[in-house]
């Protein structure tokens, strides 16, 4: 899954390790899901989502389309 995480977490300035203390996970894991070896649990995607201010298909896209 493509994601724009990484973009908008440098926006911010957030390191990882400051999104995924936000985010109530691991740095590991948010760097996973930049790195688009991880996909996002639904409620973690809405969290994210919640952050930022957008939708999750904002954040989040499916590779497929």
């Amino acid at each position: 899954m493509k994601n724009r995480l990484k973009v908008l977490r440098a926006e911010r300035n957030y390191t990882q390790a400051k999104l995924a203390e936000l985010l109530d996970v691991s740095r590991q894991t948010i760097n996973a899901i930049e790195k688009g070896k991880f996909d996002p649990s639904l409620p973690l995607a809405f969290k994210a989502a919640r952050l930022f201010n957008l939708k999750i298909e904002d954040i989040f896209e499916d590779e497929e389309y």
